[in-house]
């Protein structure tokens, strides 16, 4: 299990709550750690190899939609990584991406095939999500008519916040607002019909762009279940909140022992800690075939 990497010969760019960035000048080496996050606190105990899962999954779905749209994947086979990084080669093997640097954008693209999460708690006051106007009578994890675009801040401590298109359009322009739209629901239609082959729905997922060379290009990670709800179709049932193959199972506990959602976090069970990790598993194995 990796929960840190420390590699003092190399320049750390970024420290996030799951991946440690570092700067090779004209790229990024991008690692994904077994650490988990629940309610914007990162967690002390790791899910052993949730970093490989997020990793591969990402890598898998890169390839995937690279006829949609450019991403900054540049390789993750450490053997044609760069001399510097061999010696660090069994902590980097499957849980690592050589990317593109690029100029990020600031803010995160979100599609919604079903309605969950923070979107149903909006419809439930206003009848609408990030300014849309939804059909009245929809049930929780209901299929939306039509999949939407909901954008939202990126925040850099504590929660994004839903915005509309029209503030999007204010912060990054209409005419790049309009084309990551049309990716962005491009992206989601295909990966979905793709899942759904392999038993899983892609409730929501969420993606990020940046700049490479003036182009739009998807960066970070890529509907994995730290970035999506993933719901087994056979399970599926609207009018409900659902069981996904991510980290709810922590979360649910969590909520359980009515821990004040601050640092320090409580310590994970071991039954809690191989239930995430097979919920992980699931969803690669499912999605990869392996």
């Amino acid at each position: 299990m990796i929960i840190n990497t420390d590699f003092p010969d190399l320049k750390l760019y970024k420290r996030g709550k799951v991946r440690d960035v570092y700067d090779l000048d004209d790229k990024l080496l991008i690692i994904a750690t077994d650490r988990i996050s629940a309610f914007d606190v990162v967690l002390n105990d790791g899910i052993p190899n949730k970093g490989i899962v997020l990793n591969e999954l990402s890598c898998f779905w890169f390839n995937f939609t690279k006829d949609i749209v450019k991403n900054h994947l540049i390789t993750n086979e450490v053997n044609v990584y760069p001399l510097e990084l061999k010696k660090y080669a069994d902590i980097l093997r499957q849980r690592s991406m050589l990317v593109k640097k690029t100029k990020p954008l600031p803010v995160e693209c979100i599609v919604r095939g079903y309605i969950s999460g923070s979107a149903w708690k909006e419809y439930l006051k206003t009848g609408s999500v990030s300014g849309i106007r939804l059909p009245q009578g929809l049930k929780e994890s209901e299929k939306l008519p039509e999949p939407i675009f909901t954008p939202s801040t990126k925040a850099e401590t504590g929660h994004d916040e839903n915005i509309t298109e029209k503030q999007m359009i204010d912060i990054i322009g209409k005419e790049l607002t309009n084309k990551i739209k049309d990716v962005c629901l491009e992206i989601y239609q295909k990966a979905s019909h793709y899942a759904e082959s392999k038993g899983i729905i892609i409730a929501d997922t969420k993606m990020e762009f940046g700049l490479f060379d003036e182009e739009i290009t998807l960066i970070d990670e890529l509907l994995t279940p730290d970035s999506s709800r993933f719901w087994d179709m056979q399970e599926y049932q609207p009018g409900k909140s659902q069981n996904s193959f991510d980290k709810q199972f922590i979360r649910d506990y969590l909520e359980s022992i009515n821990w004040d959602k601050r640092p320090p976090a409580p310590k994970l069970p071991d039954d809690v800690i191989a239930k995430t990790q097979e919920k992980y598993q699931i969803a690669y194995k499912r999605i990869i075939g392996k």
